[in-house]
């Protein structure tokens, strides 16, 4: 039964360890999303299995339970903005890793060119930069919310939060002559 005191494992590892066709599909999507680990990549495949298989359990029941557990399922993919509004639980079966581990905030910091790579972005992250809303995460694998994605910025006080900091990503704007010239 083990400690209650102690963390469960939220993820399982793959059966045969050193199977080649696996490590090089593992590979260029931990370079992709600056993973740190293969156990980051193994828990967010465990959190996709959670809710692909509630969706195929969802889709054999019928009854009005059946449908509020639907919608419930529905809402909360939508809210993590892995799937749209509208969606059909035909969409949540087509769902993969990648779609989650966009949803980290690592990666939606790149995204929002606040570093220059996405090694450096878990490294703002973790050293206390980055405030999603009104509190510092210092999880680079928390999932951020589609409502709250405009609400990533630098915290005031990080030198970071100055547009010309030299370690923050620069955006080079490229002049367009005018045609009347």
């Amino acid at each position: 039964m083990g400690s209650p005191k102690q963390p469960k494992k939220k993820y399982s590892r793959p059966f045969k360890p050193w199977d080649r066709k696996r490590l090089d599909s593992e590979k260029p999507v931990m370079n992709e999303f600056g993973l740190k680990n293969k156990r980051e990549l193994w828990r967010t495949a465990s959190l996709l299995r959670k809710f692909t298989a509630q969706a195929k359990r969802l889709i054999a029941l019928r009854g009005g339970q059946a449908e509020t557990e639907k919608k419930q399922l529905i809402d909360k993919l939508s809210s993590l903005g892995v799937i749209g509004k509208n969606a059909s639980l035909d969409e949540v079966l087509g769902l993969t890793v990648k779609d989650f581990l966009s949803r980290r905030l690592q990666t939606i910091v790149f995204k929002k060119n606040f570093s220059r790579s996405i090694r450096q972005s878990r490294q703002f992250i973790s050293h206390r930069h980055v405030k999603v809303g009104d509190k510092v995460i210092t999880s680079p694998s928390y999932i951020v919310p589609s409502s709250i994605e405009g609400q990533v910025v630098f915290v005031e006080g990080s030198t970071l939060s100055k547009p010309d900091h030299p370690e923050r990503a620069v955006k080079e704007v490229k002049e367009v002559p005018d045609a009347e010239e």
